[in-house]
């Protein structure tokens, strides 16, 4: 069995294993999320192997299919290294670059990069179950010159209630990104749960409470987490 084959087996794995992968996986990817500014050559993506074996690690940039696999990905960006081994205790950059294909220039595009790893196997455990564990995060192109400024775009974030829950309307360029609802400042009683809502758009949040204030806590550029007073209108 050739790796082509070996990796396709366990980029399948991955896919079952997503929704435990943060809790078990040793690898970690700095940050959480990605800016690639438009007309940058390159942009560096850290990751460290947290764990006390080395292992080996695939990556890949799709256009938001979770299903996607380094072969069949389609998004305007390649990786180097695609493949390589992190030794325990270490750590790895990628370099992400954008291969030029045309998006749009008057909002941000979002794209997803993939983080496979595969843990070595034991010699004398042949017949042991072998785990692969995937990250992922997001990845935002944002085109040159755009107006306002991305990590304070929540704030112009209108909300209304609609039967079921609330909607946000986003009149900006940039990809608003929340990691939650509440209804206190301090975020402790939730009422929705987070999401991401589009350039010019409009998302829909499930909310049984009806409320005529609420705390987005929206998410910047650099993972801080900030709660947001808010209006919902009728």
């Amino acid at each position: 069995m050739n790796n082509r084959i070996i990796f396709r087996q366990l980029t399948a794995l991955a896919f079952a294993l997503s929704l435990t992968a943060p809790a078990l996986a040793g690898v970690v990817i700095t940050g959480t999320r990605v800016v690639y500014p438009a007309g940058e050559r390159e942009v560096m993506v850290k990751i460290d192997n947290k764990g006390d074996k080395p292992v080996l690690i695939q990556s890949w940039v799709d256009d938001g299919d979770p299903e996607a696999t380094p072969e069949t990905a389609k998004a305007p960006f390649t990786i180097t290294p695609p493949v390589n081994r992190v030794n325990a205790g270490k750590g790895q950059t990628l370099r992400l670059m954008f291969t030029g294909e045309e998006l749009p220039t008057d909002k941000e595009s979002v794209f997803w990069l993939s983080v496979l790893e595969v843990p070595p196997r034991a010699k004398e455990q042949k017949n042991q179950l072998q785990m692969a564990f995937r990250s992922r995060i997001k990845v935002f192109y944002r085109p040159q010159a755009l107006p306002g400024d991305a990590n304070i775009a929540g704030e112009s974030v209108t909300w209304r209630k609609v039967q079921g829950g609330v909607e946000a309307k986003n009149p900006t360029p940039y990809y608003v990104s929340l990691a939650n609802i509440a209804s206190d400042k301090e975020g402790k009683n939730l009422v929705g749960e987070g999401g991401m809502i589009a350039p010019n758009s409009t998302q829909f949040f499930p909310m049984k409470k009806g409320l005529s204030t609420i705390y987005p806590s929206y998410i910047n550029d650099y993972g801080g987490i900030r709660p947001t007073l808010q209006q919902v209108a009728p």
